[in-house]
C-alpha cells in the first residue's frame, strides 16, 4: 500500500470513529464554546476590529515578502546581542543543533515550553532516544505528555480534555486524588515543575515573533513556564520557523494585542517576553548561552509559490479551528499531522509530501468561517480549493476519478445529456462510484422522480384543458 493510501486510509478510519463519537463531541464543543464566548467578548474592545486585522494582514505581507532581507536583517542583529543563529534547511538540521548544544553542555534534562516548532520536527522522540529527558512545562502540553498523546490544538494542547479526564490520568500517572479539582492538580503539577527548572541544564523554546530590527525573540504565554524554562538553565535553544520574522519591534503593538484576542479573547496574553541573547555580565539571571534554530522545513515551497505565499502570514491563534465545522467534529488528532484545522489543510501537503496529505483538502465544507476570523486575512477556504485543484491536476491523481468527474462536469454543463437517463440509473451511477465517498453511516439521496427542467417546462407550459 501507497504512503498516500496510508495516509488517507488512517483519516478515513479515526474520522469515521472521532466524528461518531458523541462524548469526544460533546467536550471539544463544551471546550470550543467557552473559547468562543471569550473571544467574541474580547473583540469588543476594538473599536474598529475590521480595520485591525487590514493592518496586520499588512503587516504580515510586508514581513513576508521581505522575508530574505528580514532574515539576514535578524541574524546580524541577533548576533551582535551575542546570541548565535543556526540556519536549519530541514528537521534533521534543526534536530543535530538542539543535540550539539545538549551535548556540549553535558545535560541529560531539557525543559521546553509550548512550541509546535517543536512539534512539527518531532524533538521530543528525538532526544529521548539519544537518552535526554525532556520535560514539557506549559501545563497542557505536560498533560498530553502524560497520556503519551501529541497537543490536540494548536494554543490549548488538552482541549479535547475533560478535567474528570485531567484528574484520573493525575490520579493514574503522579498519584492525586481521583477527584481532586482542576486547582489542585495545577498546584501538584506547579510543584513537581519547579523542581525540574532548576534541575535542567538547556531549555527550549519556540517562537511567536522574532524582530529583524533588534535581533529580539518573542515569547508570548499564560503560565511563565517558558521565562522559568530559559532562567536557570545554562543554554536557551529557540526553534523558530523562517516566516515568524517582522520587520519591526513597532509591529507588536498591533500584533500582539490581536494574537490575544483572536486567540484567547484576552486584552494581552499574561507573559510577553522578548530575549535578546544570553545573560550579560551584569545580570543576576538567564542562559550563559542562547541559539536561535531558524527552521525552513519546507517554507521555502510555499514562499515560491505565489498562491500559497500567504499561508506563511499565519500567527497561529488558532482561531481558525475554533470557527471550522468539520474540525468541531473529527478533532486535532485525525489530521493526523502537526498542524491541524484549516490551516493545518493548506501548509501541511506542502511542508510534506503533497501526495500524502492532499486528502487533508477534502475534509472541508468551503464555507468560509476560517477566512471570515483569521486576524491576518488569509483567504484559508481559496487556498484550500487551490490544494485541491493542485492535486486533481497532479501525477497523483488516479485515472479513475479523472474520467469520472469528467463525465460528471459534461453532464452538468449539457441538461440533456443528464435527462437522457432516468432516475434508476442516476440512483445506480450514484450508488457505484459515490456511495463509498458518502459513508456507510447517511443514506445516500435518491434522484427525484421528474427532473427540474421538466417541472419548469410544466409551468411555463401548462398542458391545455
Amino acid at each position: 500500500m501507497s504512503a498516500n493510501l496510508q495516509a488517507s486510509d488512517r483519516f478515513d478510519q479515526v474520522t469515521n470513529s472521532k466524528g461518531f463519537d458523541l462524548e469526544h463531541r460533546r467536550k471539544i464543543n463544551f471546550n470550543m464554546g467557552r473559547y468562543q464566548a471569550a473571544v467574541q467578548a474580547g473583540q469588543k474592545d476594538y473599536r474598529d476590529l475590521e480595520l485591525a486585522r487590514d493592518q496586520a494582514a499588512y503587516l504580515k505581507w510586508q514581513a513576508v515578502e521581505s522575508l530574505e532581507k528580514n532574515l539576514l536583517r535578524f541574524e546580524s542583529a541577533c548576533r551582535n546581542n551575542g546570541a548565535k543563529v543556526v540556519w536549519a534547511a530541514d528537521a534533521n538540521d534543526a534536530l543535530e543543533a538542539v543535540l550539539e548544544v545538549v551535548r556540549r553542555h553535558k545535560t541529560r534534562l531539557v525543559v521546553k515550553s509550548k512550541s509546535m516548532a517543536t512539534e512539527e520536527i518531532h524533538l521530543n522522540d528525538f532526544l529521548e532516544k539519544n537518552g535526554v529527558e525532556v520535560v514539557e512545562t506549559d501545563l497542557g502540553e505536560y498533560i498530553q505528555q502524560l497520556d503519551g498523546e501529541p497537543p490536540y490544538h494548536i494554543v490549548t494542547p488538552a482541549m479535547h480534555k475533560s478535567k474528570e479526564d485531567v484528574a484520573d490520568l493525575f490520579h493514574r500517572k503522579l498519584g492525586t486524588a481521583p477527584d481532586a479539582s482542576p486547582e489542585e492538580l495545577t498546584h501538584h503539577a506547579r510543584a513537581l515543575l519547579r523542581d525540574r527548572y532548576v534541575e535542567a541544564g538547556v531549555g527550549i523554546t519556540g517562537a511567536n515573533f522574532l524582530l529583524a530590527d533588534t535581533g529580539g525573540v518573542c515569547v508570548t504565554e499564560n503560565e511563565g513556564n517558558a521565562r522559568m524554562s530559559t532562567t536557570f538553565t545554562k543554554a536557551h535553544v529557540v526553534i523558530a520557523g523562517i516566516e515568524k520574522v517582522l520587520g519591526s519591534m513597532d509591529d507588536l503593538d498591533l500584533l500582539w494585542p490581536l494574537l490575544a484576542a483572536k486567540g484567547t479573547g484576552q486584552q494581552m496574553t499574561a507573559y510577553n517576553t522578548i530575549f535578546h541573547g544570553p545573560r550579560r555580565e551584569n545580570e543576576s539571571d538567564g542562559p550563559q548561552e542562547m541559539v536561535v534554530i531558524l527552521l525552513d522545513n519546507g517554507r521555502t515551497r510555499l514562499l515560491e509559490d505565489p498562491q500559497t505565499r500567504q499561508a506563511l502570514h499565519c500567527i497561529r491563534c488558532g482561531a481558525c479551528l475554533n470557527a471550522c465545522p468539520v474540525y468541531k467534529n473529527i478533532g486535532g488528532h485525525s489530521y493526523g499531522a502537526t498542524y491541524s484545522g484549516p490551516i493545518g489543510k493548506v501548509i501541511t501537503p506542502h511542508l510534506q509530501d503533497f501526495d500524502q496529505y492532499q486528502h487533508l483538502s477534502q475534509a472541508s465544507s468551503l464555507c468560509g468561517s476560517c477566512t471570515e476570523v483569521c486576524p491576518v486575512r488569509i483567504p484559508l477556504h481559496q487556498m484550500i480549493l487551490q490544494n485541491r485543484h493542485q492535486a486533481a491536476m497532479g501525477p497523483g491523481a488516479s485515472k479513475a476519478q479523472h474520467w469520472v468527474w469528467k463525465a460528471w462536469s459534461r453532464a452538468m454543463l449539457h441538461r440533456p445529456l443528464l435527462d437522457i437517463v432516468g432516475p434508476r440509473t442516476k440512483s445506480w451511477f450514484m450508488g457505484r462510484f459515490v456511495g463509498s465517498l458518502w459513508g456507510s453511516r447517511r443514506t445516500l439521496p435518491a434522484p427525484a422522480p421528474r427532473s427540474f427542467r421538466s417541472l419548469w417546462r410544466q409551468r411555463t407550459n401548462p398542458p391545455n384543458r
